[in-house]
């Protein structure tokens, strides 16, 4: 409602002085201030805030009268009673100075501001005052009140008496009422015999008067608190009569509201008691209190000291209180805190030492609220001002607070529900979102224009295809509007402001005329003559409808009421205004579809209907009266009408589902008449109009029925007239917001699948709720409140000196005010199961699922009732919690839900709630079959505390196992964690999981990617290599501790048993890929576990079948024979070159010994000729199809140097791939041409090329084969290397393994398994595959020596061990493993041969995109 903003500011004074001020008083316009010193008065002008008269008593009359204690205004701000210590009254007369002013504006030469226009110089300039005294009047008794009463003053005094004094005749006017003599009662019922006040010494402390109560509101000097009224209109003892409130008997000081009728009485407990009268007894009725929770101020609860002062805002939404002992706090008018200084940064400084809290003398509010000036007295008996050195003008003891404040403060029917608008004295903020604009694109060329001009504006969220939920909650910033300085300085202050339907333009109405501002040009639109603008007064506030501005405002030349709507595209000028003259001065106004409904001074309300016309070039709008309805008999004053505003919402929603089109119609009117909400429905008992007949405007002019009230202590109304037939709930929903008690939603309940609804259900339900912030707006679909919180920044650490201890930065805290967002579903679906309204709200649920934080509320919603219920000291007889639980399981989410509420709570009240929900051990089991292995961890952390250790070791196996056959590595490192920890007795404390992703988690060989895998094998280490001399050092992973010290451990065994038994799985499954995952994620020894598996699962029983299980894995095509090669026009051998048969050649051994392949290093361009080094063409071609530069910029450059160079970031899945991402397919033909003549490239050949490219796989593939084939050849499975050699089609590797199987003592079974292996290979080529023959025949020789090997074995050779010499590398591979570096964030060592490689490699392969295995991309040179 209010918030404060920035630092306070001190005013300055001019005048020497040695005396503090002890009091200030705004006049009623709020446009002067009067300080009280003790032997002064000032007069101050409010802005610029500068001082324009001083009267100094002179000290002969200073003792004679004593020091002056309190000052108060004369209605029409032209007199001044100031009372003083012994009991004089002195009225002074202010004189004004016509025509003249203590200063004058000096323009810029060339400014646009015209001298000669009127009211100019008043506004910007003080005027010159004069202060006379006039009268002298002595009461001879101590004044404790004065109290401005229409034309009269009301004066207590200290011996009983209450004097009435008229401002004009104050002598012969003089009537003098003994307190004594006035009856006092419980209420106005009750006997008058008697009278309760009938003490000597009983005076009044302090008053003050109700206009709209007619009365005063009194705090006697013995605490007790009534209100006096007089019972005619003669104003003597005999016809006053008292009620009193019996509750309080400690009463301090009291304000009073009028637009509310409230009594706020301070209390010396520190508390404020609000009553009201109740009008049918006319006794007091207390409405609410006031007060500082212990639960929010603990420290300082209780210790605040008696109320001291109690200030009303001018609008009467805010409330300021005070205390002895010090302390600011902001009230709404029912009792929500906005600000309290005694807790926060205004209490403690940055360092943590507290501050003495702000002790205040007196107080009073500025114009329109936007300033709190006050008189602070915490330094007024210590200090005197002094001069400083250069003899300036020294700060004394008035700050001035400045405040922002909500649109709805002033303009509560404003038209926009959904935006947040708030106004200050000069700007205003707004949060620019897009909801409205998305969800009722009423016009839709300004909605497709406004996107179009948001997606570049400077407050632009990016995501407008979102539901506008991220413009309007993405972030805490606001959109700051600075209001026109021209128009602001002639008509200072903001009264009104308004915000269209679509958030893009904003209206403001000062003193005189209006503006309006669009937030997609970024300019202001000011009326072009200042005559019609300085004539125009804004009574009722301003609405928008469509592209129109709605005002009703009084006309100064003609004086006439008047309601003008203006078009917003043309100019501002009463020539394209409709102006329809008005009966009576109209108070509020607001709008409805095409309705408008204006509250006017004579208590009747006006309804219009409004219609756009396109008449020439701008269109117009006009109006046409409606209905008037008379509300004279219900309201007793027309300004307690805080807003009046037409809905749809109705009692009868089952009519509804007969006549849905009625569903939009103005049903019904809502008068917020001082906090009590009334309902006046359209009366259908009658005959009721078809839409057929003559005229269909018939039906608007239905009569309405006498009023309902339907709720108490209203602050706020919100409704919306849209239609969205899945949340009818929240749309036809009325909300309200009732100050300290929270919120209400009058809910529609519908009867389910249009079945006849129960006689004895009712058709709508109030339901209450409390919420956290102050609701400023309602987002109805999204189910979220929008409202504004003031936060603090401390910035006393930038002033250390000594001498910057007084200063403002360092006594406060700068002020900021931030936008918040509440969602209030769970309170609603609460309350609705708390009345058995189960179905309903299963409905409303249902129909706000999509919403993105649905889940979110279902968890508040348990978590709410769980903490209430397993908390509660008294044995619940109906608990809530099994319901909650029940409904939950409705929605899918139900396992989520739970788990995250149990969590997110302690230990002591799971049992409460698992026996609501049911058993953690089924829970986790559904989890386990609905797939959903994230839930079913977090149910094992409960079963992990709830269960013994057992239990949870054979759940997190299941759940292990599980994860393992779905690749969720990440979760299997957490629960090989999981069962390390249940294993070495760390169960005390439960592992966590992290939210996080670890560094290690995205899929892939993540070693892979920093480093480069060396086979640096020439034909002579070959036959050593079998010894398993490791050049590859596995990394620990996250779970590298499990392989070092304890490797004993009972439960690393039970763990490595359940990896090897799903390594051989996917071993015989032929799941190499799976496998290479597995084992990089998890840190797996492959190598150690593939030397112990060689000759069991590590076997390949079936070649064929494994070739073609890898051909699929890896997406690798098969070979196929070109066409060209069997019927070729080309056959001659004239085109013969060297490419085809270097081609051919490149297959065989000698080429292939020296084969390279290292994607890193060659990320530079090579410039080396192609057909130059022929002979190393298949080099070449490997080396270019898998790295080189971007594809975009690389094809046909020169053709000679990139003919094949694609990016890294591609891979080449076939010949079709490049013609695709070729610059070729754009028509660069001409670079062809001009390189053709150097080629002597026939077609045959490039076919020939093409065709060697589409045999070969995806890069990522290839370098995962080459890794699979070191990890084999490693551990010696050599049939698994023949297996992949025939994959890739290199005969290098095919002599590398036969060569192994000459020089040492292999197994026979081995070759014979390889030897059948092939030839089954052979036939399958033969009849299946003959893409597979040239490269069989081409491996022939080296098969046929492997027959005779086979041949020359020995048979008992079969079942020999091993070589001896490798024994103890295969036996311990764990005592390698601990070479690796044990902590998976560190680069695992590489080979001293690679070491430099991977260095440079390191940043490079960073920066790629894609990795082998998934996610990353890897290095690999074989050299």
């Amino acid at each position: 409602m209010y918030f404060l903003s920035g630092w306070p500011k001190r005013l300055l004074c001019p005048l020497e002085s040695l005396e503090r001020p002890l009091h200030i008083q705004t006049d009623p316009q709020r446009a002067f201030f009067a300080v009280l010193f003790p032997s002064q008065l000032s007069i101050w002008y409010c802005r610029p805030s500068v001082l324009i008269v001083s009267y100094k008593e002179l000290s002969k009359a200073a003792s004679q009268f004593g020091p002056y204690k309190q000052a108060e205004w004369r209605p029409d701000s032209t007199m001044i009673a100031v009372s003083t210590a012994n009991g004089y009254i002195l009225f002074f007369e202010i004189p004004s100075a016509r025509d003249k002013y203590l200063y004058e504006p000096i323009y810029p030469k060339g400014s646009p501001h015209l001298k000669g226009t009127p009211h100019y110089k008043e506004e910007q300039c003080a005027p010159s005052l004069n202060l006379e005294m006039k009268k002298v009047l002595d009461l001879q008794a101590s004044i404790t009140s004065l109290q401005s009463m229409l034309e009269d003053l009301l004066v207590a005094t200290a011996d009983g008496f209450l004097h009435l004094i008229h401002w004009d005749g104050m002598t012969n006017g003089r009537k003098a009422i003994n307190l004594c003599t006035v009856p006092f009662s419980v209420d106005l019922q009750s006997s008058r015999a008697g009278s309760l006040m009938g003490f000597e010494d009983v005076y009044i402390r302090d008053m003050e008067y109700c206009a709209t109560l007619d009365g005063f509101a009194v705090v006697f000097n013995d605490g007790r608190v009534g209100f006096i009224t007089p019972m005619s209109s003669r104003f003597t003892a005999e016809q006053l009569h008292g009620v009193w409130a019996q509750d309080v008997v400690d009463g301090t000081c009291v304000a009073v509201n009028n637009k509310y009728r409230l009594m706020a009485f301070g209390c010396a407990n520190g508390s404020v008691q609000v009553y009201t009268i109740d009008t049918t007894t006319g006794a007091m009725q207390f409405s609410h209190k006031l007060e500082l929770t212990p639960k929010q101020y603990p420290d300082i609860w209780n210790k605040t000291g008696p109320v001291k002062l109690i200030r009303w805002s001018p609008d009467s939404c805010v409330v300021m209180v005070t205390w002895e002992c010090g302390g600011l706090s902001l009230w709404s008018v029912f009792g929500a805190q906005l600000i309290c200084t005694l807790g926060g940064d205004f209490a403690y400084q940055s360092d943590g030492a507290k501050k003495d809290p702000l002790k205040i003398r007196s107080m009073t509010w500025g114009s329109e609220g936007y300033h709190l000036w006050v008189i602070d007295g915490s330094s007024s008996s210590n200090m005197k001002p002094e001069r400083n050195a250069n003899n300036e003008a020294q700060q004394f003891g008035i700050l001035q607070f400045q405040f922002i404040k909500s649109a709805l403060t002033v303009n509560p029917c404003m038209s926009n529900q959904e935006q947040v608008l708030l106004q200050g004295e000069d700007r205003l903020y707004l949060n620019c979102g897009d909801a409205a604009q998305t969800q009722s694109p009423r016009n839709t060329l300004a909605h497709s224009e406004h996107n179009h001009t948001r997606e570049r504006g400077p407050f632009s969220d990016g995501s407008l295809d979102s539901q506008g939920l991220s413009t309007l909650l993405g972030h805490r910033h606001w959109h700051v509007v600075q209001i026109h300085s021209t128009y602001l300085e002639s008509n200072w202050p903001i009264r009104f402001s308004a915000i269209d339907k679509l958030g893009q333009n904003v209206a403001v109405v000062g003193k005189f005329g209006f503006a309006h501002y669009s937030l997609l040009t970024k300019k202001w639109k000011l009326f072009g003559n200042i005559t019609q603008e300085q004539t125009m007064m804004v009574t009722g506030g301003l609405a928008w409808w469509n592209d129109f501005i709605v005002l009703a405002c009084y006309n100064l030349n003609d004086h006439q009421e008047e309601l003008r709507i203006y078009l917003r595209t043309s100019n501002l000028d009463n020539a394209f205004a409709h102006i329809t003259k008005v009966q009576a001065n109209t108070l509020l106004l607001s709008v409805f579809r095409d309705i408008v409904i204006l509250f006017r001074a004579d208590c009747s309300i006006c309804l219009y209907s409004i219609e756009r016309r396109s008449e020439g070039l701008n269109p117009t709008a006009s109006i046409q009266i409606l209905q008037e309805v008379s509300m004279s008999r219900y309201i007793p004053h027309p300004f307690l009408v805080v807003s009046v505003t037409l809905t749809s919402v109705r009692t009868e929603t089952g009519i509804t589902l007969k006549m849905p089109q009625q569903a939009c119609e103005a049903e019904s009117i809502m008068l917020n008449l001082a906090g009590q909400l009334i309902m006046l429905q359209r009366d259908r008992s009658g005959p009721q109009i078809r839409d057929k007949d003559n005229n269909p405007n018939q039906r608007k002019h239905l009569p309405f029925c006498a009023p309902v009230v339907l709720a108490q202590s209203v602050e706020n109304v919100w409704t919306t007239c849209r239609i969205n037939k899945q949340k009818r709930h929240l749309l036809e929903a009325l909300w309200l917001s009732c100050g300290g008690a929270g919120m209400k939603v009058w809910l529609p309940l519908f009867p389910r699948d249009h079945r006849k609804p129960h006689s004895f259900l009712s058709r709508r339900i109030m339901l209450p709720f409390h919420i956290n912030i102050y609701p400023l707006a309602v987002l109805f679909e999204d189910a979220l409140v929008l409202g504004a919180v003031n936060d603090t920044v401390l910035y006393d650490c930038l002033y250390t000196q000594t001498s910057a201890r007084e200063h403002l930065e360092v006594l406060f805290p700068f002020s900021i005010v931030e936008r918040t967002s509440q969602i209030y579903l769970h309170h609603i679906l609460r309350q609705l199961l708390v009345r058995n309204l189960g179905e309903q709200a299963l409905l409303l649920a249902h129909s706000c699922a999509t919403l993105p934080y649905f889940p979110h509320v279902l968890e508040l919603m348990l978590h709410e009732v769980l903490e209430e219920e397993a908390t509660s000291r008294e044995p619940i007889p109906d608990p809530l919690l099994p319901t909650v639980a029940k409904f939950i399981t409705e929605f899918p989410l139900f396992l989520q839900t739970v788990v995250h509420c149990a969590r997110k709570t302690e230990y002591a009240l799971w049992n409460y709630l698992f026996a609501a929900v049911g058993n953690p051990k089924d829970l986790f089991e559904e989890c386990l079959m609905a797939q959903d292995l994230d839930t079913a961890a977090s149910y094992l952390i409960i079963l992990q505390n709830m269960e013994v250790p057992a239990v949870s070791r054979q759940h997190a196996t299941l759940l292990f196992n599980t994860a393992l056959e779905q690749g969720k590595w990440d979760l299997c490192r957490h629960m090989i964690r999981f069962l390390k920890a249940i294993g070495s007795g760390e169960t005390e404390t439960p592992p966590t999981t992290p939210t996080t992703q670890e560094p290690s988690s995205s899929s892939g060989f993540e070693f892979f990617r920093h480093r480069s895998i060396s086979l640096s094998q020439s034909a002579e280490n070959l036959h050593s290599k079998f010894n398993l001399t490791k050049t590859l050092s596995m990394p620990s992973g996250p779970s590298g501790k499990r392989w070092s010290k304890d490797s004993d451990c009972a439960e690393n065994m039970y763990i490595d048993m359940m990896l090897w038994r799903h390594a051989r799985r996917l071993l015989e499954e032929i799941k190499l890929k799976d496998l290479g995952c597995f084992a990089a994620q998890l840190g797996f020894e492959l190598i150690g576990w593939l030397c112990k598996e060689r000759a069991r699962a590590a076997r390949v029983e079936d070649f064929v079948c494994a070739l073609k299980k890898l051909h699929k894995d890896f997406l690798w095509p098969f070979p196929v024979i070109p066409a060209s090669s069997i019927n070729s026009p080309f056959k001659n051998g004239k085109y013969k070159t060297a490419v085809g048969e270097q081609l051919l050649k490149s297959q065989s051994t000698d080429t292939f010994v020296n084969m390279e392949m290292d994607t890193g290093i060659s990320n530079t361009p090579r410039s080396r000729s192609w057909l130059g080094t022929i002979c190393s063409s298949q080099r070449e071609i490997d080396t270019v199809s898998s790295h080189g530069p971007h594809m975009q910029d690389a094809f046909l450059s020169p053709l000679l140097s990139k003919v094949f160079l694609i990016g890294d970031e591609c891979s080449i899945g076939s010949a079709t791939d490049l013609t695709e991402t070729s610059s070729m397919v754009d028509g660069d033909w001409t670079m062809v041409d001009e390189n053709f003549s150097s080629l002597s490239l026939t077609q045959s050949e490039l076919e020939q090329l093409s065709l060697e490219l589409a045999s070969k796989g995806p890069h990522k593939s290839q370098v995962q084969l080459r890794y699979l084939l070191h990890i084999f050849m490693e551990a010696g499975c050599l049939d698994w290397c023949v297996v992949i050699g025939l994959i890739l089609r290199e005969s290098s590797v095919i002599n590398q393994v036969f060569s192994i199987m000459q020089s040492s003592d292999i197994d026979g079974e081995i070759c014979q398994n390889i030897k059948t292996g092939l030839d089954a290979v052979d036939k399958w080529a033969s009849t299946d595959c003959p893409g597979y023959k040239p490269f069989l025949s081409i491996i022939k020789p080296q098969i046929q020596k492997l027959n005779e090997i086979v041949e020359e074995q020995v048979q008992p050779e079969a079942f020999q061990p091993v070589n001896p010499s490798k024994v103890p590398e295969q036996a311990n591979p764990r005592a390698e493993e601990s070479r690796t570096s044990s902590s998976h964030g560190t680069n695992p060592q590489s080979d001293a041969g690679s070491s430099n490689a991977s260095r440079h490699e390191e940043d490079k392969a960073k920066t790629e995109d894609e990795d082998s295995f998934q996610e990353g991309s890897y290095d690999c040179v074989v050299s």
